[in-house]
């Protein structure tokens, strides 16, 4: 298992680029599923879930052609339906929570798909409940075999209202490409609208979907017969452009985001400069300066900043554990409320150990007393528990006194391609081991 050796206290400069959007490339790699003609799809980013999901692909038959690290053309003009019911596709897919977006193609196009049960990052409980009601109201039936696996089969999916009980952007993704192909209309209420589910929706509609309310919580589907073959350009990962916003304001570095796809941030930078952090918008980069001090606003009428989760567009929960790690260098105060999972918290007995001031109020909260530079983190050994909290240690790790080690790396990897390597070339002392 390889860990990261992390030499804190060094300032960062330059330029960084951010990769494909790794929750758009989970829903948009499953749709290539829909067609049996050829997708071309770039700025994918080259990480261990989406590889993971291309490798799925491939046991499935469906060809695959990587010109490039970030392009791939597939054609799933022969897919072997019953690779999905072997004990290898159950093995591999229970590693990888992106592996239920297969479902609503395989249900579109195969009338039958296999679920298993929710795999990736410990964080606390992680429903499909909105996807299994989607697809049984669309006409599906659904069973649970007892053997880690929802089994679906839907021999005439049909157009249906569908009111969900909450807006899940894989939820929503997974039940609009099964109505894509569905006879009749499917109107979906309390629908997700996050740029990925937007993206989703315009790739859709140029290989001959017909869906209508884009970029809204009402979508309307009216089924076609057949999808045909498109391109498709991710957009720049969002959460790592907030990592890298973090990034810079606890290193005291100046660092430039390049090509940062601004206006699908949503509030992300607004939220950013609650807690005091300059930034400077250069057509579609983002320039973070050097900052010695930042200082947490406060709510107008004095009360302590809180910074909590919610849908889109709302801000994203990926970003919480970097707010809530940049908080501790702050000067002033926060309250951190993790609504939608109960265990993306705990990391912060790490953050303690390094000399933060943080006080986890329950599962859900933390309020953070940030130290204003008043005292350095310093270096300790620890373990990265999931994506989002990895990369919150390791900036941690990065502005703290002193040597630290970080292990199971293996979930930074998931999310962050080749990181160590791009924090190298803005001179960061960081080390695979």
């Amino acid at each position: 298992m390889n860990s990261f050796e992390v030499i804190g206290g060094k300032k960062l400069k330059g330029e960084i680029v951010p990769q494909g959007a790794k929750n758009e490339a989970l829903q948009i790699i499953s749709a290539v599923l829909l067609t049996p003609q050829k997708v071309t799809i770039t700025n994918i980013p080259d990480i261990l879930d989406v590889n993971l999901l291309i490798e799925l692909l491939g046991e499935l038959n469906v060809k695959i052609e990587r010109p490039q690290r970030d392009t791939c053309i597939f054609q799933a003009d022969d897919v072997n339906v019953d690779y999905l019911r072997s004990d290898a596709y159950k093995q591999k897919s229970g590693r990888l929570r992106g592996s239920v977006m297969l479902a609503g193609p395989m249900l579109a196009r195969f009338k039958k798909a296999y679920i298993p049960k929710p795999g990736g990052d410990k964080i606390g409980r992680r429903r499909l409940d909105t996807h299994i009601i989607g697809f049984e109201k669309l006409g599906a039936s659904f069973n649970y075999s007892g053997d880690g696996f929802f089994e679906l089969q839907a021999p005439n999916l049909k157009g249906a209202y569908l009111m969900l009980d909450e807006p899940s952007v894989t939820g929503t993704a997974n039940i609009i490409m099964a109505a894509v192909m569905a006879e009749g209309t499917t109107t979906i209420y309390n629908a997700a609208c996050e740029p990925y589910i937007q993206q989703l929706c315009k790739m859709l509609n140029r290989m001959g979907a017909k869906i209508t309310g884009i970029g809204s919580n009402l979508l309307n589907i009216e089924g076609v017969q057949a999808l045909g073959g498109t391109e498709h350009r991710m957009l720049p990962d969002m959460i790592e452009i907030g990592s890298f916003i973090g990034l810079a304001a606890m290193t005291q570095s100046d660092i430039t985001i390049k090509n940062a796809g601004i206006e699908h941030l949503g509030i992300i930078p607004e939220k950013f400069k609650q807690l005091g952090i300059q930034m400077n918008f250069k057509g579609d980069d983002i320039h973070v300066p050097a900052q010695d001090i930042y200082e947490i606003q406060t709510f107008l009428d004095g009360g302590v900043l809180t910074i909590y989760d919610h849908p889109w567009p709302g801000f994203t929960p990926d970003l919480l554990s970097i707010v809530l790690v940049v908080a501790t260098q702050a000067k002033g105060s926060v309250l951190i409320h993790q609504k939608m999972f109960e265990s993306r918290l705990f990391f912060v007995d790490k953050l303690i150990d390094m000399g933060a001031q943080i006080i986890l109020c329950d599962p859900h909260r933390a309020a953070v007393i940030g130290l204003g530079r008043g005292q350095n983190l310093r270096g300790i050994q620890m373990s990265s528990p999931d994506i989002r909290a990895g990369v919150s240690l390791l900036i941690a790790a990065l502005s703290a006194d002193g040597k630290s080690v970080i292990q199971n790396i293996e979930q930074i990897d998931r999310g962050y391609q080749y990181i160590d390597k791009r924090l190298q070339a803005l001179g960061a002392d960081i080390k695979r081991v």
